[in-house]
Order: structure tokens, then sequence, then C-alpha cells
């Protein structure tokens, strides 16, 4: 891939909580790619009402998950976008058949998966808060908002997903990793998974930026790591 002039597309994995979308955005700010987050853009759908996000919402509102087929024609859909571009995803594949309609369309040249213990990711998911129509994230521990229960940005209160309460927790864990197993042994087979362990971002992120630098060519090189960066 060094001397190659095709385009990287590459893929970010973890579980919820395991810090995806802060390795997402430094990984953008130190390498020319575009990041495309599947959350981003199923929000996205859902505000505008359009025909994928108003199903989309029949399913949620149910409290099922939305299924395969559903969010891969919405991914495919919008990648379109980034023909032209370096890209990196966050938050899809999740499931083996996303990951194999993928694959159909485009050539995934590199996998990171986010390996953190299931303490640390509980601690962070029941601190964690957000604003509903934006997906801003706060964390109470270490990225409180500036004033108690609002958004910095909009003034309207931000809220703890259902999803993140200690009592749902498990099950969705369980639920990630029963989905997601398949897809990383999916991706060792075809030699483009790179796990990457521990128990915070700024533990990871000097190992994975190091990786990239041999994986990614100079001319997609943004800038150099600096000493410290602000863990969101």
């Amino acid at each position: 891939m060094g001397a190659s002039r095709q385009l990287l597309r590459f893929v970010i994995m973890g579980a919820p909580g395991s810090g995806k979308s802060t390795l997402a955005l430094r990984i953008i700010k130190h390498f020319q790619l575009k990041k495309f987050s599947s959350g981003d853009v199923l929000r996205d759908n859902m505000l505008r009402d359009t025909e994928i996000g108003v199903l989309a919402s029949i399913f949620m509102a149910q409290g099922k998950l939305i299924p395969d087929d559903l969010m891969t024609r919405l991914i495919l859909q919008e990648l379109k976008i980034f023909t032209q571009y370096n890209w990196l995803l966050c938050g899809f594949p999740r499931t083996l058949t996303q990951a194999e309609a993928l694959d159909r369309v485009y050539q995934v040249h590199l996998v990171m998966n986010l390996n953190m213990p299931f303490e640390v990711i509980r601690q962070r998911l029941t601190a964690r808060w957000i604003h509903p129509a934006s997906g801003r994230g706060y964390n109470l521990e270490f990225n409180p908002p500036k004033a108690v229960d609002v958004d910095d940005v909009t003034g309207e209160p931000v809220i703890q997903r259902v999803d993140d309460k200690p009592e749902t927790l498990i099950k969705r864990m369980k639920v990630y990793e029963n989905q997601t197993k398949p897809v990383l042994e999916y991706y060792e087979k075809k030699g483009v998974l790179e796990t990457f362990s521990g128990k915070e971002t700024n533990q990871i992120w000097p190992c994975m930026h190091a990786f990239l630098q041999t994986k990614v060519p100079q001319r997609h090189q943004k800038t150099q790591l600096p000493h410290k960066e602000k863990s969101l």
C-alpha cells in the first residue's frame, strides 16, 4: 500500500464507550482521511425524515436493531459522496453481513479494533451524556458540559441514553460481542485486522499513531504527534 496510488479505505471498530470517535478524530487530524460515522449519517437521515431515516426511527422506537439491509443501503449510498477521498469508517460494519456487503463494493485496507476492559467501558458509559439532536457527547468525569445538564453549543438539555444506563449495559455489550466477533474473524482472515489494547484513549493513541505512520504513505500524513492531546 505504501507505493500505491490507490485510495485508502480504513475502518475503526470497538465496543460502545471504547473511544472510537475520539480516536477517529485524532486520526483525521494527523492523516488525510475523511471521517465517516454511521451514527452521524443515521441521525441526519432521521432528522430529515428521509425514507431510510423514517424506517430506522420505527425500528429504534420498537427497541429493535436496524436491519442489515437497511443500514447497508444507507451507508453505501452515502459513501458515494466520498468516492475520491481516503476515508475512515466509524460504526460500520457491525455485522458479518454488513462487512461482506461493504467488501463487494470497496476494498478495506485496514481495520483497527479497540480492545478495552469491560469495567473501564462501564465507568465511561454510565458517566456519558449526549445532546440528542447533534450527537455531541460529554463525560461527567473528564469532559462535562460547561453548565450542568445542558449542551455547550445550543443550551438545550443533555440526556443519558437508555443504552448507557447500568441496567442495560451488560446486555448491550453481549449483543455487540456476538455481532462483532464474526466481523473481526472475517477481517483477520483477510490479513487487515490490527488490535490495539489499553485502558484509556491516551494509552492507545501513541501506538495507533506509530502504526499508522508505517501504513499511510507520507503524502497522506499531515502533522507530527504532539507530546500531549486532550482526552475527549
